[in-house]
């Protein structure tokens, strides 16, 4: 496995996803994973699969050591004595000593974000976590985040994928030392019936959402967290580091826009990062 190595922080570079996975399932995904070859388990409070997510790890015959894994902070919880609480609730919850990484799921309008950091950082110094993170944090927002606090901002998970485009945020993350973590990184099964992507698989026997894997992994400080239920497409997520792309078929990709329902779904961040909610 590829490791992308961020403010002393060492993430592989392909994750397992679990969002909307949850209840028997999610431990069978989880332990699957990790037994295919998986270091990198991503989830959050909001997903509601946390308990899950650590009977996963814990049914799984690798050692804790050698998972990382992260999770996320949701909103009703970013206020200082809320993020304590709720992130040692969390760790019982995944079953383990410590998170690797704990990341802000959303910015709040409502809630300085010094605040939530300051906490978060309270936990890292009492080793519940060892990371800390933003997730769908604008370039503007990680720089007030990264002024807010000493300890090392080390990732900011965001949607990306061929149909948005992420180069000034990725090129920012480079500049500072911190990971881009992709979420939706198959645009939600958008990327399957890709004539492009498809094209190009053909060239190396690859899928297109393989392709479109190995576009996102190919880039500097780029780390992505496909979600997969089904052991046959966990196995086809991972499949995906022994070949490269050439420069002409990464431009190419990085041309690519998609639906315009696509593109009118890649503004939903943009609308949640506003609402005070």
């Amino acid at each position: 496995m590829e490791h992308v190595t961020a403010g002393g922080a060492r993430i592989p570079k392909l994750g397992l996803g679990t969002w909307q996975n949850t209840g028997d399932q999610c431990v069978e995904t989880v332990r699957t994973a990790l037994e295919l070859g998986y270091r990198h388990v991503d989830t959050a409070q909001a997903y509601d699969n946390e308990t899950e997510v650590g009977e996963g790890i814990t049914a799984a015959d690798v050692p804790r050591e050698d998972v990382f894994l992260t999770t996320k902070v949701w909103r009703s919880n970013l206020r200082a004595g809320d993020v304590r609480t709720s992130v040692r609730e969390s760790r019982d919850r995944l079953g383990v000593e410590y998170i690797d990484l704990l990341l802000v799921h959303w910015p709040h309008p409502r809630v300085p974000v010094a605040e939530t950091l300051g906490a978060m950082a309270d936990l890292r110094a009492e080793g519940v976590v060892r990371h800390l993170g933003m997730s769908n944090f604008t370039r503007g927002q990680l720089r007030e985040a990264m002024e807010a606090v000493d300890a090392p901002i080390v990732a900011d998970q965001v949607q990306y994928h061929p149909y948005v485009d992420q180069s000034d945020l990725r090129e920012f993350c480079v500049e500072n030392d911190l990971a881009l973590t992709a979420y939706s990184p198959l645009a939600r099964g958008d990327v399957l019936e890709d004539p492009e992507l498809a094209a190009i698989g053909d060239r190396y026997e690859k899928s297109a959402p393989q392709v479109a894997l190995r576009w996102l992994l190919q880039q500097e400080g780029v780390v992505a967290i496909p979600k997969a239920t089904s052991r046959s497409h966990l196995e086809a997520n991972l499949d995906v580091f022994d070949f490269s792309l050439t420069d002409a078929e990464m431009a190419t990709i990085h041309g690519l826009r998609g639906s315009l329902g696509r593109r009118v779904r890649n503004f939903a961040p943009a609308i949640m990062r506003r609402l005070p909610l």
